[in-house]
């Protein structure tokens, strides 16, 4: 669909997909005050150099053939995509309570293993948190969804493009 400017599509705020219909999305903490403080940067910041940025292309004339008119406002495309995205995962969020150490690993477990001979140790959390590198993996990555449920001392396998098998060592 084309916008109301003639330049670029658009979609209507009713045509994006909605969570409201969706299971809630599981944060930590840390992970749902990380999202606020996007949020805020986004809306009280990256909107206002954004909304500059497109008033000065607009002062350097024709904006049809406008390349800093054209990447600023993709630009606020992309911020408003994401502010939306945001308010959506909040209004869903359901806060994972921190407990001592567990029996079984859930979405919020710091979870030691054993894979090939080697110790590993992560944290199981939502996929709007996962960051591997940060030894934090999602609950709907094959690993996550085999250690689900998994006590300790219990072996799971995994297979996914290699097959591993993980044996539980501690629940936090």
């Amino acid at each position: 669909m084309k916008s109301p400017s003639g330049r670029g599509f658009f979609v209507p705020k009713e045509n994006l997909p909605q969570r409201s219909d969706m299971e809630k999305v599981y944060l930590t903490h840390e992970g749902l005050e990380k999202l606020k403080k996007e949020y805020e940067h986004l809306t009280k910041v990256r909107r206002k150099e954004v909304t500059a940025r497109i008033a000065k292309a607009r002062e350097y004339g024709d904006i049809n053939e406008n390349s800093e008119y054209d990447t600023a406002r993709e630009e606020q495309s992309f911020i408003e995509g994401r502010v939306l995205e945001i308010e959506e995962i909040l209004r869903n969020a359901q806060v994972i309570e921190q407990k001592g150490k567990g029996e079984v690993v859930a979405v919020g477990s710091r979870v030691k293993v054993e894979v090939d001979g080697e110790e590993d140790e992560f944290v199981i959390v939502s996929s709007v948190e996962a960051d591997p590198m940060q030894g934090k993996i999602s609950n709907e990555s094959p690993v996550g969804k085999a250690l689900i449920g998994a006590r300790a001392g219990d072996v799971v396998t995994v297979s996914s493009t290699i097959k591993s098998t993980y044996r539980v060592l501690e629940i936090n």
